[in-house]
């Protein structure tokens, strides 16, 4: 038999009140108030009579309503304490009903990103998120199933049986609704500070221009950058952690053209630049640290051109540049660190060209220069320090012709100079230039 007084068992984690029968409560309720009422009435008489002494009695009808209207009061109150209890059990109600609602449309959003039909799956993609923006809870949840799709196998070769029709516009479709949600950090459904998860995805193209990378987590270690065409343009990185560790780019082209780099921190170390073309032309280098440290430039085109490196560090130590070109032509060097120091240059064109340095500390300390060509044709050395101390020269073509030494310190101190070619022709050298020349024959002042 039943217990009317046990609770009953909890249900989905949460407990269900229950309440008693009508004909257990309805007595009992009669004898407390009608008990309450009785107390009441003799304690009042009691009162009353004990502060009127002296006086005219204190009759009947004074005792009564003395005793109603404090049992009014309690009632009162007793009616208010019961009507937030009410409250409080529909809401409760409601509650379990929306997470209730809402579990089903996460199940349902989810087996639709594993349909073989890809419009279906696309329906499972705009669900997702939609479930993303009115689940504020378990936004993270959903924004993680979104970028679990893209890492999964993806098969981008026509011909093969693994090849999914309409696959890639599926995942074009979660990256674009992916930067819809990065595009403002204030608004209530924004995506800005969640973690997200792509290492190991395959991109052929994608969407992430104007995202606000503040906060959070953002992995593409070991993506593969294939083909296609890749947007980070005006994107801002300014808070959080976002890495490009071990990441391939082997093809398509990848914009960063005009991102902004005010904070956190970039990792793109031991990344392979082997193909197609990476651009990071007009890009802010204001604050924060980003590591490009042991990259290997094995082929395709990598461009800083215009940049501005204005603070905070950035790193290419010990990197490797063994084909294609790396351009940093007309960029400027004002504040921060920028770092070559130890990189092998055995192959590829590297291109300082008209750069201007006039403030950071830049170096190429320990670096050498094996096989290629590094020009810095027409720069300008007017601030800052520039280092090349203890470097090796004994391949290649290093060009400095018509480059201005006209402030801050260059060193090449240490260096060892044993084949190649290292041209200062042209060179113009100003008094308040600090220069250290050897193991190269010092250039003269020829500039007041």
């Amino acid at each position: 038999m039943t217990n009317p007084l046990q609770r009953r068992p909890n249900q989905d984690g949460r407990h269900t009140p229950n309440l008693w029968p009508v004909w257990l409560v309805a007595p009992g309720a009669l004898l407390i108030v009608g008990a309450a009422a009785f107390g009441l009435y003799h304690g009042t008489e009691l009162l009353l009579s004990s502060e009127s002494t002296g006086k005219r009695p204190v009759g009947v009808q004074d005792v009564i309503k003395t005793t109603v209207t404090v049992l009014t009061l309690i009632g009162a109150v007793l009616a208010a304490l019961y009507a937030y209890r009410k409250q409080l059990l529909d809401e409760g109600t409601s509650h379990r009903a929306d997470s209730t609602q809402l579990t089903e449309r996460y199940t349902k959003a989810a087996e639709q990103l594993g349909h073989e039909q890809a419009a279906v799956r696309l329906a499972g993609v705009y669900a997702m998120a939609r479930l993303a923006d009115d689940w504020p809870e378990q936004r993270q949840v959903c924004v993680d199933v979104l970028c679990a799709y893209l890492r999964m196998p993806y098969e981008t070769d026509t011909t093969t049986p693994a090849f999914r029709h309409g696959e890639r516009e599926v995942r074009l479709t979660i990256i674009r609704t992916i930067r819809n949600h990065l595009q403002n950090p204030t608004t209530d459904t924004t995506w800005c500070g969640l973690n997200l998860d792509f290492t190991g995805a395959t991109f052929d193209g994608g969407d992430f221009t104007g995202s606000f990378f503040s906060g959070g987590e953002v992995d593409f270690g070991g993506s593969t950058f294939s083909g296609g065409d890749t947007y980070f343009r005006h994107a801002i990185f300014s808070g959080g952690q976002i890495y490009f560790n071990g990441t391939t780019f082997s093809g398509g082209r990848i914009y960063f053209n005009d991102a902004t780099f005010s904070g956190g921190r970039v990792y793109f170390f031991r990344s392979t630049f082997s193909g197609g073309q990476v651009n990071f032309g007009e890009s802010i280098f204001s604050d924060g640290e980003v590591d490009f440290g042991r990259v290997k430039f094995a082929g395709g085109q990598v461009y800083f051109n215009r940049s501005k490196f204005a603070g905070g560090k950035v790193f290419f130590t010990s990197s490797e540049y063994d084909s294609g070109v790396v351009s940093f032509v007309r960029s400027t060097f004002s504040g921060g660190e920028v770092l070559f120091s130890g990189s092998t240059f055995s192959g590829a064109k590297i291109d300082f060209s008209s750069a201007i340095f006039s403030g950071s500390a830049v170096s190429f300390t320990g670096s050498k220069y094996v096989g290629s060509e590094v020009f810095f044709t027409g720069s300008a050395f007017s601030g800052g320090e520039v280092s090349f101390r203890l470097s090796t020269y004994d391949g290649g073509e290093v060009s400095f012709i018509h480059s201005a030494f006209s402030g801050g310190e260059v060193s090449f101190s240490g260096s060892t100079y044993s084949g190649g070619i290292v041209r200062f022709q042209a060179s113009r050298v100003h008094a308040a230039a600090a220069v250290h020349w050897e193991p190269f024959p010092a250039i003269p002042v020829n500039q007041e």
